[in-house]
């Protein structure tokens, strides 16, 4: 007894709508890994069983990217628009270079060099005697501009050191200034206390003076 044809409609009940997804979901991708490997076809795969829960298969000799965009071409469908295309464009450029740059830093350090030709070889030997060189003028460079800045440290050091001098002079002159007016007070004291007592006396005080003389 064959069995029966089953209407193709969606399954209400929970529990058999998930078991049925599960088996017919490992079925197509069997199938897909099949014709990938029988028929040497570039297959690619994309199941979404809800809006977060993602099942893919892509044939190993692509990605589910480059499938896009032999889609986008041979179907002139436009899958994003020109903005994030560029953006796209921009990225695999910056991962190109990226690479490239790997490779070429393990090749400036030797390593991978067994499969380069010769003309590569010189290519990198030139590129390295180019960097001794520039590195070489960048130290010079270097070199002369410390020259420059200590010369000119040196010379604000002499400029501070000159006026330091002279302050340091005018506040001794000063100093000197005041020991000898003091000094010079000194010496009218010691004077005026030698001197007698008659002598000592103001012409403003006459009277006194003549008395003095009297006695």
């Amino acid at each position: 007894m064959g069995r029966g044809k089953i209407e193709i409609k969606r399954i209400e009940n929970t529990n058999n709508r998930q078991v049925t997804y599960s088996k017919r979901r490992k079925g197509l991708i069997k199938k897909a890994k099949e014709i990938t490997v029988l028929c040497d076809a570039a297959v690619s795969v994309v199941i979404f069983a809800s809006p977060t829960k993602l099942y893919e298969y892509c044939s190993p000799s692509t990605n589910i990217t480059e499938m896009l965009d032999r889609y986008h071409q041979h179907s002139g469908q436009r899958l994003w628009n020109p903005e994030h295309e560029a953006l796209s464009n921009e990225i695999k450029r910056i991962k190109e270079e990226n690479e490239k740059m790997q490779i070429d830093l393990r090749h400036l350090n030797a390593e991978d060099i067994t499969s380069l030709n010769i003309k590569e070889l010189m290519t990198i030997e030139n590129d390295l005697e180019n960097g001794l060189i520039s590195i070489g003028e960048k130290r010079r460079e270097s070199y002369k501009r410390m020259q420059k800045d200590g010369q000119r440290l040196e010379e604000e050091n002499m400029h501070l050191r000159y006026v330091y001098e002279q302050q340091m002079e005018a506040m001794a002159g000063k100093v000197r200034d005041i020991e000898n007016g003091f000094n010079h007070l000194k010496v009218n004291d010691q004077y005026e206390a030698q001197m007698p007592f008659a002598f000592r006396l103001q012409p403003n005080q006459p009277n006194l003076h003549n008395q003095m003389l009297l006695d």
